[in-house]
């Protein structure tokens, strides 16, 4: 038996780790709004003639093995992947994974081959899962492997792809379609890797820390970070771009305010191009430090930026937006 399935990373455009439990409930009224795109993960499962277990990475080249599903569960190399297959109870079967995002991108990577991986080994074992199930499965184990709390947003892109806004409330978590032209956003955003990975588990839990101790300035910042959330989802389903590159600038002042480091040098470097270029608004995916920069301006000015881009050593990423997420076969 061979079972294949892939899903999309994403952009974050607004209201990043507000997502982390329970940080939104202290901020009424918070979301966040992002797109799924095309660069995507890809897990692929196959019969053994044996009953072992072997898992190999081929973005790192890594490859763990073991007799049982039990020996899993303690294994420290491909940690994410071993606590699926110990969960799942994989046997007598290769599963190989990859990822066209580039480590540390802060595009969601992980998220998008943890529910492309939970859903294959779902099928491998005949269990069905309603998809908030098979999210709930894939973030409790993600907490796992990196040992601190993980976002909610991450997991919905992955798994249903499209244009979304996340509402964040006391009474459960609600993902909106936005009724937005994918390919009107698309051509006015470009994405680059920076070239300097970022762990957002520890730069979020750090933030984290600070906003569950009563740090009134991080408090602050989420409050405003909510706020242009609102004003970026209204201005996508409004289709009012110059909207759209407003609340992108004020969410990334905001977010540069939660703390040191958020930026970097290399960081304001390249928004300074992209700005001279004529990119009208510019932030860090995920939660900074590091990974991808996403760039917003007009469609004339699209090949500008991306020129710059990459004269400033970054590398600029292809994609479209994902109109489908969680693909099987």
């Amino acid at each position: 038996m061979r079972i294949e399935t892939s899903a999309p990373t994403r952009i974050d455009l607004a209201g990043g780790t507000l997502d982390i439990w329970p940080l939104y409930l202290f901020h009424p009224g918070a979301q966040t709004v992002n797109a799924a795109i095309s660069l995507r993960a890809r897990a692929t499962l196959e019969t053994r003639a044996d009953t072992r277990i072997v898992i190999r990475s081929e973005d790192t080249g890594t490859t763990v093995e073991a007799d049982t599903w039990q020996e899993l569960r303690d294994r420290r190399e491909l940690r994410l992947l071993s606590l699926l297959a110990h969960f799942f109870q994989l046997r007598g079967a290769t599963l190989t994974t990859s990822c066209q995002s580039p480590a540390g991108a802060g595009i969601a990577g992980s998220s998008a081959l943890n529910v492309a991986v939970c859903a294959a080994l779902a099928e491998w074992n005949r269990t069905h899962y309603e998809p908030e199930a098979l999210l709930q499965i894939a973030m409790n184990i993600e907490a796992q492997a990196i040992n601190v709390p993980t976002g909610l947003q991450d997991y919905r892109p992955a798994l249903y792809g499209g244009v979304a806004a996340l509402e964040l409330a006391v009474d459960g978590v609600r993902r909106v379609a936005l009724d937005v032209d994918p390919s009107e956003l698309e051509r006015r955003l470009v994405l680059c890797y920076t070239g300097e990975p970022r762990n957002s588990g520890t730069n979020n839990w750090e933030i984290f820390k600070r906003h569950i101790d009563g740090d009134r300035h991080v408090f602050e910042c989420f409050e405003r970070i909510r706020d242009t959330a609102v004003a970026m989802r209204h201005a996508v389903e409004r289709a009012d771009w110059d909207g759209v590159a407003r609340a992108m600038t004020e969410e990334w002042e905001h977010r540069k305010r939660l703390a040191p480091g958020v930026s970097t040098a290399a960081i304001d470097a390249l928004i300074g191009r992209a700005a001279a270029a004529g990119a009208t608004a510019a932030k860090v995916c995920g939660a900074g430090g590091g990974g991808c920069l996403v760039c917003f301006g007009p469609p004339d000015r699209h090949a500008s930026i991306r020129q710059t881009l990459s004269e400033g050593g970054a590398r600029v990423l292809d994609f479209t937006i994902e109109r489908h997420g969680l693909t099987r076969g």
